[in-house]
């Protein structure tokens, strides 16, 4: 294992809680690694399978999906649609080469900055592990 690598982590947060969440994180000063980068959705929901697969195309080496508890999203249901994507979402990864370790679904509502921080170090900390996502994770060109 390199002890030099930094992952790159990306976290699709949900806009009402999550996001917030994450956001009372910061401006309470909790301390976080800064590997990691949040792209802010108006809800899990909203988190197409092709976002996550391009994310490891990039060059992710981590994809987290963080979303309303289940029964509080504001769009009614979007979380147990996330639910149900991320499930199949994990299968493919694995067929497509990608530790399925590497993607992680986590429930944070607005009021738990500690849980946004303790789940975004815990997974940072797991991907550094991991090492490296393969340059080709969809095989050798």
């Amino acid at each position: 294992m390199n002890k030099d690598f930094k992952p790159k982590i990306i976290v699709f947060c949900c806009n009402w809680c999550s996001y917030a969440g994450a956001d009372l994180a910061g401006v309470s000063r909790l301390q976080m690694k800064p590997y990691f980068r949040v792209i802010r959705t108006m809800c899990s929901g909203r988190v197409d399978p092709e976002f996550v697969l391009n994310a490891f195309t990039k060059g992710a080496d981590g994809v987290m999906i963080a979303g309303c508890h289940p029964g509080d999203c504001h769009y009614i249901n979007g979380n147990y649609k996330t639910r149900r994507r991320y499930l199949l979402l994990k299968q493919m990864i694995a067929q497509l080469g990608i530790n399925p370790q590497r993607l992680r679904l986590e429930w944070i509502s607005a009021s738990e900055a500690t849980k946004f921080q303790q789940t975004i170090n815990n997974f940072i900390d797991e991907i550094t592990k991991l090492g490296p996502q393969s340059q080709y994770p969809y095989g050798e060109v």
